[in-house]
């Protein structure tokens, strides 16, 4: 049986890659397995090894993604390292009408889109504890070339600088220890709006 959150809005998790937000939102399922579901963002991009469509991302191809664009049907969209990212407003409304709460994977530029957008949701940001602890976490994870990390670098600066603007996140997370960064998240999500 699904414990579910008072607040059923869909939860906006932001945060510069390699922060930890999949690891975070994987043990919030694992742990509320019939609760949650991540909206399932479409792609121009190639799937990598082991990735699934319609799991992972929903790969299509520019001209299917330039016609959604085109029928106003994402709630946001952003092109990073040269693809196209959108999340589907559909994939949001089918899941909330199924009774799932919508946890969704958005960077900078969407989590402006969505906040100008019709749907009510709650917004919460990972930040690293430090740049320097990011720059490790990236180049840990072995999948980045030096550019690719730089670039996530430099962007990660910017998102850092755009999460203390007052009013744009709910909730602020340091993923400094990933047992205490999950409590905080999960306790967020379930806390009553009162």
């Amino acid at each position: 049986m699904a414990t579910l959150p008072p607040d059923r809005r869909p939860v906006v998790i932001s945060g510069p890659s390699g922060v930890g937000k999949g690891t975070l939102y994987n043990r919030l399922f694992a742990q509320h397995p019939d609760t949650f579901c991540l909206s399932v963002s479409h792609t121009t991009r190639s799937p990598r090894p082991g990735e699934t469509d319609g799991v992972d991302y929903h790969y299509v191809s520019m001209a299917d993604f330039e016609d959604l664009i085109a029928s106003q049907g994402f709630v946001e969209h952003a092109q990073f390292g040269g693809n196209r990212y959108g999340t589907s407003k559909r994939t949001i409304e089918e899941q909330t009408s199924k009774g799932k709460v919508v946890l969704l994977d958005i960077e900078m530029e969407g989590v402006k889109q969505i906040k100008q957008s019709s749907i009510a949701a709650r917004y919460v940001f990972i930040a690293p504890p430090s740049l320097e602890v990011l720059e490790a976490r990236l180049r840990g994870r072995g999948t980045e070339d030096e550019a690719s990390i730089q670039k996530r670098l430099s962007r990660a600066v910017v998102e850092l600088d755009f999460s203390k603007t007052p009013g744009v996140h709910d909730k602020i997370i340091v993923n400094h220890d990933l047992d205490k960064a999950y409590k905080e998240l999960e306790a967020y999500i379930y806390e009553s709006s009162d």
